[in-house]
């Protein structure tokens, strides 16, 4: 007697899919069929609608070459070095607004003076600005929600810290001019951002960093508040644009402290 082949049963409950497709589905994962409902089109117009301005999460630094915001992602949930030759102000304007997005900052200086304007503003305490002796940086606790940026201004040749960066904790280890202990903290840093320096200090600079020739010879011609950011991909020139509360508070960008 001659055979047919059987197709597959359908399951009333998905229109007319074989229950054989539905157990696949179900198989791996994809979960039941939900409700019957018509299907949503959209036209393209109606697509471009939709769009939502989506940026980098961090802190505005500035903005680049193109007018654009330039966002530095400090709170990680990795260990995070930025090394940063440069002026206090810079330092200061960072700190503000690392400070304005929730996280805490700590200063380890020998100069507590000369942040005392600065602390005072945001608010001292555990949840927002403290001072510390250089040496003196006590464990901080750093967690998911309650980061912390430790500012290390300690001079031209910074000891080691004690308190390194981890999970939460990012560590700006601020130069005032290239050091001798500059190439190594480049080498360790994620992050890097440079300010005017003489044609010298530049040059090593770009054997360091391995910037092109016409990056690192524009060093010495940067006009104050303007940074040179290098990452591991990117590099942009970035210009700390102050709000009239910064400049009420610590003036305007100036490149010597």
């Amino acid at each position: 007697m001659a055979t047919t082949a059987s197709t597959p049963a359908a399951d009333p409950a998905a229109g007319t899919q074989p229950v054989t497709g539905l157990r696949e589905r179900l198989r791996t994962g994809f979960g039941l069929l939900g409700p019957r409902h018509p299907r949503h089109t959209l036209s393209l117009s109606q697509v471009d609608s939709l769009a939502l301005p989506v940026g980098d999460d961090g802190v505005v630094v500035g903005v680049n070459a193109e007018g654009q915001p330039a966002v530095i992602g400090v709170n990680r949930p990795t260990p995070f070095d930025i090394l940063f030759i440069g002026g206090l102000w810079t330092a200061q304007v960072l700190a503000l607004r690392v400070a304005a997005t929730g996280a805490r900052v700590a200063v380890e200086t020998g100069r507590p003076g000369h942040w005392a304007q600065v602390v005072q503003a945001v608010g001292g305490g555990q949840s927002g600005m403290t001072v510390h002796e250089v040496g003196r940086v006590p464990p901080l606790g750093a967690s998911a929600v309650s980061p912390v940026l430790v500012i290390r201004d300690c001079g031209m040749r910074p000891p080691r810290g004690r308190v390194t960066s981890a999970p939460w904790q990012a560590v700006l280890t601020l130069l005032p001019y290239l050091s001798p202990v500059a190439p190594r903290l480049m080498r360790q840093a994620r992050l890097v951002g440079v300010q005017r320096v003489s044609p010298e200090e530049a040059a090593e600079i770009g054997r360091t960093a391995g910037l092109p020739r016409a990056e690192y010879e524009a060093l010495p011609t940067l006009a104050d508040g303007v940074t040179l950011w290098c990452a591991e991909r990117d590099r942009q020139y970035v210009m700390t644009q102050p709000t009239d509360a910064e400049i009420g508070l610590m003036g305007t960008p100036r490149r010597m402290d």
